[in-house]
């Protein structure tokens, strides 16, 4: 991969004709470094967030050693790039031949699971392995979360005490997992679902090992700036140690989206201006699903010299394909004399960004550039670069 400075630094060298993916090494080394130093526990990456091997071995050296893969491609993808890493498949619901595949060819011993159903698969998989770290998921509220992720996974309320009762029986380790739902803007849902974690803990008076608070820790984005990565772990710990658990028992947790958004951003050329809409050459079906599908908003920056004074315009854009839903409403706001040409530099996509790309239409690029400068916003430093904000005309509101 090439290397430069910045963005604007790049566009001035070449003036791409396709988007351009930038990535920030440092960005996603200072990320890891902060949750394996200050989480007062065990830090597994959700590959799904970014499943990049160029992503992954940056956390590896940076001392992440667990990885929570959700299917048998993950899997595979850790094992070949990560040989030495711990695997732990937390998908509550796998094939068959998947599980009996990661166990036996690729060593993964941990899995999770919400059914009766599906703890009898692991154990048919495995042959009645003895060395399994089996984890219930217990369904909990995404009320704090910006994407809930309520309805889909976790036991049901009246299966839990049966279930952890009999996946005590075939387990070595025990745990007890949970996910609050995408980006909480809240620690405040950790606690929560502690809460429940007790609850069910009690219920079925069994000795728990683990316990596994998933992800949904959040990223910083304009309107959605939340508390200190800090007052999570503070809360998530004292929950954690007034559970009735074994004086062994580990904590774990799953970061994707904190981990890996700030790793990459994206930059896009204006093709069109209509009043204020622009159409830009990545979308929907590019870099930008969330954006399209969920209303994500996402930091913006035109990338051109300065110019103190400029007012700004609240934009939506267009991707490049033929389909109306390739529409992101934004709004984003930008120098209000934007036209054809220009360049844009979108940022904090890292995080289900490069991993949501297809080539419907036959558009999409993988052209990736190192940048050492900083993201646009970071939940790890909290400041820009002096360069950056005298560069470029800076909006991300």
């Amino acid at each position: 991969m090439h290397q430069h400075h910045s963005a604007f630094g790049l566009i001035q060298a070449s003036s791409p004709v396709e988007p351009v993916t930038l990535v920030r090494p440092h960005a996603a080394r200072r990320a890891a470094r902060f949750f394996i130093e200050r989480f007062p526990g065990t830090t597994m990456y959700a590959v799904k967030a970014n499943p990049s091997p160029d992503l992954l071995l940056v956390l590896w050296d940076s001392g992440v050693t667990h990885y929570d893969v959700a299917s048998i491609a993950e899997v595979r993808l850790v094992k070949r790039t990560l040989p030495d890493a711990t695997l732990c498949f937390m998908h509550p619901v796998k094939a068959e031949e998947a599980v009996r595949e990661a166990y036996h060819k690729h060593g993964v011993r941990t899995f999770s699971l919400d059914t009766m159903d599906e703890l009898e698969k692991i154990v048919r998989a495995t042959n009645g392995a003895q060395d399994l770290n089996l984890l219930v998921r217990l369904r909990v509220s995404s009320d704090h979360s910006k994407l809930s992720l309520a309805s889909k996974f976790g036991a049901d309320p009246a299966d839990v005490t049966e279930l952890l009762m009999a996946t005590r029986q075939a387990a070595d380790a025990l745990g007890i997992c949970f996910h609050v739902g995408s980006q909480a803007m809240s620690p405040h849902a950790y606690a929560q679902a502690m809460e429940r974690v007790r609850a069910a803990i009690v219920a079925a008076s069994v000795t728990v090992d683990i316990v596994d608070v998933g992800g949904g820790f959040p990223s910083s984005y304009p309107g959605m700036e939340p508390p200190p990565l800090d007052a999570y772990f503070d809360t998530i710990h004292r929950s954690f140690e007034s559970l009735p658990i074994s004086y062994s028992a580990e904590l774990w947790c799953e970061p994707g989206r904190a981990l890996s958004a700030e790793y990459s951003s994206l930059i896009v050329r204006v093709e069109k201006r209509r009043g204020d809409i622009l159409y830009i050459n990545d979308g929907a079906y590019g870099a930008l699903f969330d954006a399209a599908h969920v209303n994500w908003r996402f930091p913006v920056n035109l990338l051109r010299s300065s110019e103190e004074g400029t007012e700004t315009t609240a934009f939506s854009f267009y991707g490049p394909t033929c389909d109306d839903i390739d529409h992101m409403e934004g709004p984003f706001y930008l120098p209000n004399d934007i036209k054809t040409g220009d360049f844009i530099e979108i940022g904090m996509l890292g995080a289900y960004g490069c991993a949501m790309r297809t080539q419907f239409n036959g558009f999409g690029s993988e052209e990736t550039h190192v940048v050492s400068d900083e993201p646009m916003t970071s939940l790890y430093t909290g400041e820009v670069e002096p360069e950056r904000r005298t560069a470029t005309v800076t909006k991300i509101f």
